[in-house]
């Protein structure tokens, strides 16, 4: 890409202040891709200058010139729409049409709830005695991941720009080119200088410095648990406001007298969707025990049934994982569940066959297994399904819920009964039936999972401040 060894700082491609950089794969065949610039501490210090130089203005924008911006910047991204399809493609492996019609798509919805969000959002409202203002809260990090690349970007950039924060995003180094991609519609914006920064690094490095920066109000970050830990502490002893979408291992119930066959197929075919890599995916089925042989068979069936393919190939299939380290993880575990007891239903770690090269995992599932095993507790981000038995329905939710994490959770069976069940779930967000979630809708969890929430008017609460103006009577 034209920028990759630049910087977006202050409205303009910079140059590094140092030569060091990082190689980027294509996932399909290995192949070095792209190289890219990346931050030294010096190089954090420049954005993050730019972005505090740049709040006092932003900040007192009005609603209506944000709206502009945003109107813009959705024009833009319908224009680059496929530009940026193909590019996510070629950098964490998603087959091209899973990333025209998943992958590209939650920029643009994004963009949309960011807008309908701001027309109604109350920035001031009146409480005895005076009244409530909502100001945005200053300079903002964003650290995001590789496996939804640009659904991260947009659901941090985006309320951050509508609120009238000024921000630095790094995104992940594994898939950095749709990140330089939106920086460049960022660009035809022309918002003032310093409100959107763009850095690339590791996060050692670059995340690492920027999260301590003194000079950051807010730190928005997606990824694991463990990283998420971290930067927690970092923020506490600063005393910086965290925002954290972490981890999930998400129980799938399906209840009894559902329609077997629908809810697991269904059930296979949502774990096994961007190669496994969804932090909200359905990794944990439990299934009554009087179905349990029979779920079994029909899953290992779905599953065999999945094609896994080359990105560039039309169809519907799933490409390979994103990273060497990725593959290394999800084999490892495939290996740990055998070694545990749990039965090959179907996959394996052997890679697919004539897909020798890059990063293939076949669809994998678990039988036998019991909520004490690892590939039951860990988040494997990989095309990989456990199944547990339960007894009764007491049982299932316990199951469902004695994990460290809280992020989704799905039911599968008569619908009455599913509401009532989704009341003792421990999670973020319960999906019934098979039911998708609106890019207005809160996305966030309980416990490891993280904290605050994103997506539509809800990712802007994050972003704001609370001030109260009192006045004598």
């Amino acid at each position: 890409m034209t920028h990759a060894k630049r910087f977006y700082i202050a409205g303009e491609w910079q140059a590094p202040d140092s030569s060091a950089h990082i190689e980027v794969e294509n996932p399909a065949d290995e192949a070095v891709i792209e190289t890219i610039a990346a931050a030294s501490a010096s190089d954090v210090d420049r954005a993050v200058a730019a972005a505090k130089a740049a709040f006092g203005e932003f900040s007192r924008t009005t609603v209506e010139q944000r709206e502009r911006w945003l109107v813009k910047l959705l024009s833009i991204y319908n224009r680059r729409y496929d530009e940026m399809a193909r590019v996510i493609s070629l950098e964490m492996g998603a087959p091209i049409d899973f990333a025209v019609a998943a992958q590209a798509r939650t920029g643009q919805g994004h963009i949309e709830a960011g807008i309908n969000a701001l027309r109604t959002f109350r920035f001031r409202h009146s409480v005895t005695g005076g009244t409530v203002v909502r100001e945005p809260i200053g300079v903002c990090a964003l650290i995001t991941p590789w496996n939804w690349p640009i659904n991260q970007i947009a659901c941090k950039v985006v309320p951050a720009l509508a609120t009238g924060c000024t921000m630095v995003l790094k995104p992940s180094e594994v898939t950095p080119l749709s990140a330089l991609l939106w920086a460049e519609m960022i660009d035809e914006l022309d918002l003032p200088p310093g409100v959107f920064n763009l850095i690339n690094g590791d996060g050692a490095a670059a995340g690492a410095t920027l999260v301590a920066h003194p000079d950051i109000d807010m730190i928005s970050f997606t990824g694991s648990t463990r990283a998420g830990s971290t930067i927690g502490a970092v923020g506490a002893q600063m005393i910086k406001r965290v925002t954290q979408e972490l981890g999930g291992k998400s129980p799938n119930i399906i209840l009894e007298g559902a329609d077997l066959h629908a809810a697991v197929e269904r059930g296979v075919r949502h774990c096994m969707a961007n190669s496994g890599q969804s932090c909200n995916a359905p990794t944990r089925m439990l299934v009554p025990q009087n179905e349990y042989a029979a779920a079994v068979e029909i899953a290992r069936d779905a599953a065999n049934e999945i094609r896994v393919g080359r990105p560039d190939h039309r169809g519907n299939h799933i490409g390979p994982v994103a990273s060497r380290v990725q593959f290394e993880k999800v084999r490892a575990l495939i290996r740990a569940g055998i070694d545990e007891g749990a039965t090959l239903v179907a996959g394996g770690p052997d890679a697919p066959a004539g897909l020798e090269r890059g990063y293939y995992v076949k669809p994998t599932v678990f039988a036998d297994v019991h909520n004490e095993m690892r590939i039951a507790r860990e988040e494997i981000f990989g095309p990989v399904l456990t199944m547990i038995p339960y007894r009764s329905l007491d049982e299932a939710i316990a199951i469902a819920n004695d994990t460290p994490y809280g992020l989704a959770a799905y039911l599968q069976g008569d619908a009455e009964l599913a509401q009532s069940v989704a009341g003792e779930l421990r999670a973020g967000m319960v999906s019934l039936n098979g039911a998708d979630q609106s890019f207005e809708a809160p996305f966030g969890g309980y416990k490891q999972s993280g904290n605050g929430r994103e997506w539509g008017a809800f990712g802007f609460e994050d972003y704001l401040e609370t001030k109260v103006i009192n006045v004598a009577a």
